[in-house]
């Protein structure tokens, strides 16, 4: 249903070195580079940052947030360290949420501008969590 998502940061370089390490786990790559937006894909950019100049963060309450889809909890947890590591904030640590589906499996971060950004799989009965 949905194509593609952008989120508007207020550094297109830092933005851009952010979600390339961040990503990475996932098998996402910078694909499209023009002055003012970065298109990150596997094959085709599905998910795009475009400079807002002047854009303030974020804000904690919007409520909104852009869940992308994992193949395991491993690259769930490559995904939270490499983001962290990368300078984003905590939002949620890896691990299981039965609360959502019994086999949900996610870890939220917030990128440098604000935006929340979920990663998540649905666990096998023979995948570890």
């Amino acid at each position: 249903m949905i194509d593609h998502v952008s989120v508007g940061v207020a550094d297109i370089e830092r933005a851009a070195k952010f979600y390339e390490a961040a990503f990475a786990p996932l098998g996402l790559n910078r694909l499209i580079e023009r002055p003012a937006t970065v298109g990150f894909g596997k094959t085709y950019p599905e998910f795009w940052i475009n400079l807002r100049a002047g854009m303030s963060p974020v804000p904690p309450e919007s409520g909104t947030h852009i869940c992308l889809r994992a193949r395991s909890a491993a690259e769930i947890d490559a995904f939270h360290a490499a983001a962290l590591g990368a300078g984003g904030t905590d939002d949620g640590a890896p691990g299981p949420r039965p609360e959502y589906h019994p086999s949900y499996y996610a870890a939220f971060v917030t990128d440098p501008d604000g935006n929340r950004i979920e990663v998540v799989t649905f666990l096998k009965d023979d995948q570890p969590a």
